[in-house]
């Protein structure tokens, strides 16, 4: 099994092998060119980000310069996706988001996992966890996603949280922790 199999299956893997420092150099010519673009090419936005990314249900994405990502093919938006500047995911395990996703500026979302053991952390080996985002969610700015973190549809999540466990639909969560204080009634 390559490591890159590992990292995508969510088990160990070292994050300094070849095969994946070199993806990880292609993607950021990418993302280098793509946050080069004028904010007014939307065409030549729109090309690269459907050649970069997973997958992208239509052709009502934005995402405002500058992007970063690892490796972008394990990114997936819904419908009518709109990110601001300076959105980071790092995508070493899927990162899933639905419809009607709305991301503030400074938002990171975290996949890659690290030991807490010094001498394990050494090594460069790491494992990655998917987070999944919702329909009809809106991350305010400056938000942290961790690894393994699902949040449900109608969200908001206010903006300076940290999120670090699920977050269930139909609620506004804020805080670091990131925690509910409000239900939402849907219609």
């Amino acid at each position: 099994m390559t490591e890159k199999e590992k990292m995508l299956a969510g088990m160990i893997y070292s994050a300094v092998d070849k095969q994946l420092l070199e993806e990880l150099n292609a993607v950021k010519e990418i993302i280098h060119r793509y946050n080069v673009l004028s904010p007014a090419d939307n065409a030549g936005r729109l090309d690269i980000l459907k050649g970069l990314l997973g997958n992208i249900a239509d052709d009502e994405i934005i995402i405002n310069q500058p992007f970063y990502c690892d490796y972008g093919k394990q990114i997936s938006v819904g419908k009518r996706f709109f990110a601001n500047f300076h959105f980071t995911v790092l995508d070493e395990a899927k990162v899933t988001i639905g419809d009607n996703c709305f991301i503030g500026p400074n938002v990171s979302i975290y996949t890659a996992c690290h030991s807490t053991d010094p001498v394990k952390r050494n090594t460069r080996n790491e494992w990655a966890e998917p987070v999944t985002i919702g329909n009809n969610v809106w991350i305010g700015g400056s938000v942290t996603i961790l690894p393994g973190v699902t949040i449900g549809d109608n969200v908001t999540i206010g903006a300076g949280s940290v999120v670090t466990k699920d977050i269930p639909s139909n609620v506004v969560a804020v805080g670091n922790p990131c925690r509910v204080i409000k239900q939402i009634e849907t219609k």
